[in-house]
């Protein structure tokens, strides 16, 4: 499974391997027509690598769609699952059960591979281009009428183009002894061509591209495409301005005779792609059919979508994000919000309403953040220090037909989830709160089995009584409750994420007996200093749960707040 932080590095791969074996479908059809067609086909494939689809969705998304109760859903939905299968949801939701820690090193090791192999092809490239550095110092001028400088070297190297952007015709010492003056005339025109279609700025990009995604077999596939449409596409024209085929095709013979092949592909010479089909078609004097109207559709066709297909996404996926972002969230309709009184000493209380309505007592916003987000406070970062400090009480009532709140277990799910989502529209409104989501590696707590198994029973209590953990000072008190509900407390307790790796997935009733934390007594004014003779957390849970509390590094999804103000009162 592709974790959801990895998906848009996915779907990119996903995307750039469709579009080069759309690329090779056409270059197959295209086979007997020009090369030059087919060298641009597979620089499209290559470029592709650098240029993710999500930016021509993005731009497509921000289009206006006047008809967009006309767009079928189940076009939209099929549409994004073959673009993007791997996509992340709009809003992820976070996990409140285990992620195994050992997942964690995932991450690293495979971008620790990724660097290993990209360092190497670096290095590699490196090496092969100080060679040809090496032979272009020790070069001098040669006087030859050309549209680049010319010079000759007494390395035995292949004549060849070096440089990108200031390209410079290299020959080696002698070559004009070794041929005669219409190859000599050819194999000049062959690299001249190289230079006019800038073919060392379309190597080096491609380099960029085997460099970055070097595990990806395709992209060396692509890059022997290149090189050998390349090549067919100057011998084409070569042949073209008037060269004799034989005194061409002994040319580029004689020059491997005795000369040794360019290094790099981006220092574009004659000997490249395969040699006997290149000397077969220039013999045969192979001339490529002209595009038919058929396929200049076809490529007109291919072009277009390949540009249009994104925006189209983009468009389709539109209404259905504008939608979720203007249709009517679940909201108080009446909200009082005031300080909590500085002699109010007892603990944050919060409290569900007949009707929906909620009453909050002595609270944090951190504390009506994590209710609101069903997070611990360990996973919420950000923000300003009163977050913890500044307390309120605040009323919230709604009216209408959707405020009656049915009884049993999971009608009393749906009221909590209905009043974590009005608080949530609650804060966003009054304290003007924004927040994103992101993952985070870092040291968590796993809850796991201790030796000789749990030791608690699954609870009897009716199911309509809903599950609750709650924690005082010197103990946690569940009815019905889960492991991600302990978690949860532990993890406001320990100031670290703690993560359910026991397998336990229940419901049970307990109560756990500690010392409590000397950190705590403001928090819990009531605390009998008599009990601080009992275990800590740790041997109590080994002892009365049978569990264990393991460090580890592990990766969740934490809130991160970006934007909170103080509210006014009412």
């Amino acid at each position: 499974m592709i974790p959801l932080h990895w998906s848009p590095f996915a779907n990119h791969l996903w995307q750039s391997t469709a579009f080069a074996v759309a690329a090779m479908a056409l270059a197959l059809v295209l086979r007997k027509n020009r090369a030059q067609i087919r060298y641009w086909l597979w620089l499209a494939a290559s470029l592709k690598f650098l240029i993710p689809f999500s930016l021509l969705i993005t731009a497509g998304s921000r289009f206006e769609w006047r008809s967009a109760t006309a767009v079928a859903p189940p076009l939209s939905a099929a549409v994004e699952q073959i673009s993007q299968p791997f996509a992340m949801p709009a809003i992820p939701p976070l996990p409140t059960e285990a992620v195994p820690a050992a997942s964690s090193l995932m991450p690293s090791l495979l971008v620790g591979v990724w660097f290993c192999g990209f360092v190497v092809v670096l290095a590699m490239w490196w090496v092969r281009w100080r060679r040809l550095q090496s032979a272009v110092r020790s070069a001098s001028p040669l006087a030859i009428a050309a549209p680049v400088k010319v010079i000759e070297t007494p390395v035995l190297l292949e004549p060849g183009v070096f440089g990108v952007f200031r390209p410079i015709l290299v020959l080696p010492e002698g070559i004009a002894s070794r041929l005669t003056p219409e190859q000599l005339k050819a194999i000049l025109a062959h690299e001249l061509c190289h230079v006019r279609r800038r073919d060392n700025l379309a190597a080096a990009i491609h380099m960029v591209v085997e460099a970055l995604f070097w595990f990806h077999p395709l992209v060396w596939w692509i890059g022997a495409r290149l090189i050998e449409e390349r090549e067919r596409a100057c011998d084409e024209e070569v042949l073209a301005l008037g060269n004799q085929p034989q005194a061409y095709a002994e040319g580029i013979l004689n020059v491997c005779r005795f000369y040794v092949e360019s290094p790099l592909a981006c220092a574009s010479g004659v000997t490249g792609a395969d040699l006997k089909k290149r000397i077969a078609a220039i013999m045969t004097d192979g001339t490529s059919h002209r595009l038919t109207l058929t396929r200049k559709l076809l490529l007109a066709v291919a072009g277009t979508t390949a540009v249009a297909a994104p925006i189209l996404i983009g468009i389709l996926n539109a209404p259905r994000i504008r939608a979720q972002a203007t249709a009517p969230q679940l909201r108080f309709e009446v909200a009082s919000i005031k300080p909590a009184s500085p002699s109010d000493t007892f603990k944050a209380r919060l409290e569900l309403l007949p009707g929906g309505g909620l009453r909050v007592g002595n609270s944090s916003l951190m504390h009506l953040i994590t209710f609101a987000y069903d997070v611990p406070e360990s996973r919420v970062s950000g923000g300003p220090k009163w977050l913890e400090t500044e307390r309120y009480d605040i009323l919230a009532k709604l009216e209408g037909s959707d405020s009656t709140v049915a009884t049993g277990n999971s009608q009393g799910r749906m009221a909590q989830n209905q009043a974590r989502e009005r608080l949530r529209s609650l804060l966003a409104e009054r304290f003007k709160l924004v927040i994103h989501q992101e993952a985070k590696e870092g040291p968590v707590l796993a809850l796991v089995m201790a030796k000789g198994g749990p030791k608690i029973q699954p609870s009897k209590q009716s199911e309509d009584i809903p599950p609750g953990t709650m924690r005082s000072a010197t103990q946690i008190n569940a009815r019905r409750g889960t492991m991600g509900m302990l978690c949860a407390v532990l993890s406001n307790w320990m100031r670290r994420p703690v993560l359910n790796q026991t397998g336990l997935t229940g419901n049970y009733d307990y109560v756990l007996k500690y010392a409590p934390d000397p950190g705590e007594s403001a928090l819990f004014p009531e605390t009998n200093p008599s009990d601080a003779s009992g275990p800590s957390i740790f041997t109590a849970l080994q002892e009365q749960l049978g569990l264990k509390l393991e460090s580890q590094r592990g990766s969740l999804d934490v809130i991160v707040i970006d934007r909170v103000e103080k509210p006014t009162e009412n």
